[in-house]
């Protein structure tokens, strides 16, 4: 059960965490299973749009898994907006880690870190640096998105067995991709209206998705940054072929001022509902005046 709500996490971190949630620069799209496309709209939109983040910019995230009326806190996670490398890419970090309740009663500890190279001027995922340890095993991962060959190689090593042959895997790009970490971000810099619709495409451990989008509706979240009128969008990581092959949901909400903060993110499993909410931030810029 431990591995079943902490592969939970990761997805929210995942998507938040597209995640939804927090970290970066990227957008693109496409249609829900590991599959091609053609190409993303979300990538043209994104050069005119104003980005509502910048170099500097850290928010952190607890998240707590409800089950019945038990509710257990299970990690933290941290997205940071590094600098920018050179003329034509941003750096972004992302870190998922362990506490609480999972980690002092169930003795299971976790550690996520992603470091994320995006293309400054479309925001499609360049490189995807990861360092997974669960418990005891560890792993270390580095996707190379190329772009003039349409291809994303994915390599994962083994640093307790260095003797151990790399693992690989290549799949075909169809146009900007996004990896788990500037997913988030490509949200915060789509134009969003309720009933609006989108797809975004991610790929993850060498393999590509289509994750369909839609913005429900818009809700009033309290939150450590105070009261935040947020859209509200669905995220299709769940099903058959898709990012998570399983039954569940996921919501994220994301302020509708011009800082498109993620503030919340709901992940609805067979386990349990992950609750992951903004706990604190840094460089996000001024709360926006009462209307």
């Amino acid at each position: 059960m431990c591995e079943r709500f902490t592969n939970s996490l990761y997805s929210a971190a995942v998507v938040l965490f597209l995640i939804v949630a927090s970290n970066a620069t990227a957008v693109a799209q496409g249609n829900g299973s590991p599959t091609a496309g053609n190409g993303s709209a979300a990538v043209g939109a994104a050069r005119s749009v104003k980005m509502p983040f910048a170099e500097g910019e850290s928010i952190t995230y607890e998240g707590k898994l409800k089950r019945l009326l038990l509710t257990i806190s299970v990690g933290e996670m941290t997205f940071t907006v590094g600098p920018q490398i050179g003329t034509s890419a941003f750096s972004v970090n992302a870190e998922a880690v362990s506490k609480g309740t999972l980690l002092k009663l169930l003795r299971f500890s976790f550690l996520q870190r992603f470091d994320s190279t995006i293309d400054a001027t479309d925001f499609k995922a360049l490189k995807t640096v990861k360092h997974d340890v669960q418990k005891d095993r560890i792993r270390d991962s580095e996707a190379v998105f190329n772009y003039g060959e349409s291809k994303v190689t994915y390599v994962e090593t083994d640093p307790n067995n260095p003797s151990n042959p790399p693992r690989t895997i290549a799949s075909d790009l169809p146009g900007g991709t996004h990896d788990i970490v500037s997913a988030l971000y490509s949200l915060r810099l789509q134009p969003l209206a309720i009933g609006k619709t989108f797809d975004v495409t991610l790929s993850d451990s060498g393999l590509v998705y289509q994750v369909p989008v839609t913005v429900v509706g818009r809700e009033r979240e309290r939150t450590s940054l105070g009261r935040v009128w947020c859209y509200k969008l669905e995220a299709g990581i769940f099903g058959p072929g898709r990012l998570i092959e399983q039954d569940g949901s996921m919501t994220i909400w994301i302020t509708e001022d011009t800082r498109r903060i993620p503030v919340r993110a709901l992940v609805d499993t067979s386990v349990g509902k992950l609750d992951i909410r903004v706990s604190s931030a840094r460089n996000i810029g001024p709360l926006p005046a009462r209307r």
